[in-house]
């Protein structure tokens, strides 16, 4: 590959139509499955449409997502990923300033940590911490999932390309007036119950992990 590994990947061919929100949080809901997204760049300028830039903490969450992403039928058009140049203008003003924000609270975690860890270290359980995001209530196999806990701005897109990379899937139904609330049809129940266990306690957002369980039959 001609352009060095980046923490950043650069996206073109993206459908132009789409108001910059709702991709930026399309994006976001694509790429954050793959790790820590710190920013999505996305601007509406002529020389800027139908491209954006995905910051990643970690550059093997860059790497995995070029890969997995790449030719993805994003809004009906493939997309093309590459490693950002590192002499990206706008990337390395996004650095820039995002750079002096995670210093100063790297310091501030420093000077905390030692203090913290103090306390922490003697009770420090092993297993059980996932396991509360896991037992939830649950009906017996469908084909449909019931999804909740939604955000706000979720729509049938971001749902989509969250559930349509795993076998089986046939569509999102969002629930006219409940935008915290969904449903999502696969072939059977089993290729619902690999997308349930994958997505279980995924955040769209940062302050909202999806619920997922069975329909009711």
């Amino acid at each position: 590959m001609d352009i060095r590994p980046n923490h950043t990947i650069y996206i073109n061919n993206i459908n132009d139509k789409i108001k910059k929100e709702e991709l930026k949080r399309s994006l976001y809901a694509l790429f954050s499955q793959f790790g820590q997204v710190l920013n999505i760049v996305a601007m509406k300028t002529e020389r800027m449409r139908g491209q954006a830039f995905v910051i990643f903490k970690e550059l093997a969450a860059a790497t995995n997502a070029l890969r997995q992403l790449q030719g993805f039928p994003f809004y009906n058009k493939p997309m093309r990923i590459q490693y950002a140049k590192t002499d990206s203008e706008v990337i390395s003003k996004m650095k820039g300033t995002y750079g002096d924000k995670e210093k100063k609270k790297e310091k501030k975690k420093k000077a905390q940590e030692p203090v913290a860890n103090a306390t922490k270290k003697p009770a420090v359980p092993t297993t059980p911490v996932h396991t509360p995001a896991i037992q939830i209530p649950d009906n017996p196999p469908n084909y449909i999932l019931f999804l909740s806990n939604l955000p706000e701005e979720t729509n049938e897109m971001m749902l989509s390309m969250l559930f349509n990379q795993f076998p089986g899937f046939k569509e999102v139904r969002l629930v006219p007036g409940k935008h915290d609330i969904a449903f999502v049809e696969f072939e059977s129940d089993t290729q619902a119950g690999v997308a349930k266990d994958a997505l279980q306690g995924f955040r769209i957002t940062a302050t909202c992990a999806m619920k997922i369980t069975y329909a009711k039959k």
